[in-house]
């Protein structure tokens, strides 16, 4: 049988056991595609033109499967992995360095999004802008990732995690010591441009967790690796609350100020650079061996039509995955637009208490990641995606209304008690979001479907920012929030009526349609007949 133990990893110039694979020359597993003549599944011995496979295993050679819709004529070619190591289903070592780094850098590029809008009063001081201005600091990394989205997942696609990798962690590291030009009031352009350069970074980053998690976890590590990725962009975020509070004190000197903020920017320059180094020295393509099933068959074969915009075509049909972009980006952009005014919302209850302020998006995001990290291991022991999603959901519309109705209460222990229930599973959510999305397209890109949430997520954030931004500014805090709850609960509604298709799920299990991948379940050839 091929070996699919999470626990056997590869050690460096010892290759476990390989099981080669076997094909009786008239054997079909399924008579609707045919593999082309060439397919070699061993050294030596091509397979006869009349061996086929299942039409749902289908992959591009970038490793992200595209799905069984081939164009009439399209013939399946071999992928670069030789079928020992196709056949050979192990993790490898490497998995939690990968995870770990990109996670790392992950948060510092999440660190730079919120290092404006925690101390929203206290830029506008320095700079001499207005509010809604600081604001577009956190909001240009929605807007630039729109139009970026699909370029960006296309190079990932062409050129595969490694160079992703590489030029996400350079742009974040770039933008980080641009910003070190913008040190006097009316150098604001320049922050401005070391911003944007940041959120550029941010379109190589956000889609990757799930991609990562496919490539380099077996099949029940995967949930749990997606939300240790994401977990990375959480503790950034969390530290972006938590820090420029504490490193810029709100005085009226601009000289001290601007040496104060000096010091943040160094810091984060230093450490973007830092991870930069890692990424270069550590950072991997992929494993030598597939590590589950449903990663083997995504790189099994490869179409000769590999075309980019037609997955995304094939995405927008599957009407599970529409559903779930729109509620995907209800809950995401409501977590944006609540990080993004939270400052301006606890300073209008609560004067002169910016750094609580900070402490409070602390706890939100603090708990969030606690509830990412259970998400993730819990679908990984039931797989109920669905029922998951679902609860954690309606889950996030009770915390909203919660914190609606105690922010103004006039007791901040309060507010840190709401905030960090919300929190729980508002960012709890997001890891819950990319893995369904992942089981639902299989096998399409996880690259492309990572990328349509982001996305959905970016429009839905600068919405809602922009719209809650004036609610409060014209009408006070508790009609913008009630005006998250009325898109909480649309989304709530919306997830309901998602059908649980796990197609990875299925793939992973041996069914008639993959059994071919194990040697037991195919019998030996004939020797008599010359292949």
């Amino acid at each position: 049988m091929v070996n699919e133990d999470p626990n056997l990893e590869e050690r460096d110039g010892t290759p476990g056991q390989e099981a080669a694979f076997r094909a009786d020359p008239s054997l079909s597993a399924h008579p609707s595609v045919s593999a082309h003549p060439s397919v070699s599944t061993e050294p030596s011995v091509s397979a006869h033109p009349s061996v086929s496979f299942h039409p749902s295993f289908s992959a591009n050679p970038s490793s992200s499967a595209f799905p069984s819709t081939l164009a009439p004529g399209v013939l399946a070619q071999p992928s670069s992995s030789g079928p020992e190591e196709l056949s050979t289903i192990k993790v490898s070592k490497r998995r939690w360095v990968v995870v770990l780094v990109f996670s790392c850098y992950s948060m510092c590029n999440a660190f730079q999004w919120i290092q404006y809008g925690s101390i929203n009063n206290i830029f506008m001081n320095f700079y001499g802008v207005s509010a809604f201005a600081i604001d577009w600091l956190s909001m240009c990394y929605m807007l630039t990732y729109i139009p970026l989205l699909l370029p960006v997942a296309w190079l990932l696609e062409k050129f595969g995690l490694r160079t992703i990798a590489l030029t996400g962690s350079a742009l974040n590291c770039l933008g980080a010591w641009v910003k070190l030009g913008s040190l006097k009031p009316h150098l604001f352009p320049v922050t401005v441009l070391g911003q944007v350069i940041c959120s550029v970074a941010q379109v190589f980053i956000l889609g990757m967790p799930s991609r990562i998690a496919s490539v380099w976890f077996g099949a029940n590590e995967v949930s749990t690796a997606c939300s240790i990725a994401v977990f990375g962009n959480q503790l950034g975020i969390a530290a972006g609350f938590l820090v420029p509070p504490v490193l810029v004190p709100n005085i009226k000197d601009q000289d001290k100020l601007a040496y104060h903020i000096s010091i943040m920017f160094y810091i984060i320059a230093g450490v973007a650079t830092l991870l930069f180094i890692l990424v270069i020295i550590v950072f991997k393509e992929k494993p030598k061996h597939p590590p589950s099933r449903a990663q083997s068959l995504s790189y099994s074969l490869a179409t000769t039509d590999a075309s980019y915009l037609s997955s995304v075509i094939r995405l927008f049909k599957n009407l599970n995955f529409v559903l779930l972009i729109i509620t995907y980006g209800l809950n995401t952009g409501a977590f944006y637009a609540l990080s993004t005014l939270l400052n301006r919302m606890v300073i209008l209850h609560y004067p002169g208490e910016e750094v609580n302020a900070g402490r409070i998006g602390l706890t939100i995001v603090i708990a969030g990641m606690l509830g990412a990290m259970i998400s993730g291991i819990w679908l990984d022991r039931s797989k109920t995606y669905k029922e998951t999603t679902l609860a954690v959901y309606v889950m996030t519309l009770v915390g909203m209304v919660v914190y609606t109705m105690t922010l103004s209460l006039g007791h901040l222990w309060v507010v840190f008690v709401t905030a960090g229930t919300l929190g729980f599973f508002m960012t709890g959510y997001l890891p819950l979001g990319f893995e369904f999305a992942v089981e639902l397209t299989y096998p399409e890109s996880e690259g492309i479907s990572s990328g349509l949430l982001n996305m959905s997520a970016q429009v839905f954030g600068i919405i809602f920012t922009i719209s809650q931004g004036q609610i409060i500014d014209n009408y006070g805090t508790m009609p913008g929030n009630i005006f998250l709850c009325v898109f909480l609960t649309l989304g709530a509604a919306l997830t309901a009526f998602i059908k649980a298709d796990l197609r990875r799920q299925k793939a992973n299990k041996e069914t008639p349609e993959n059994k071919w991948l194990t040697v037991e379940s195919l019998p030996a050839p004939d020797p008599s007949v010359n292949l």
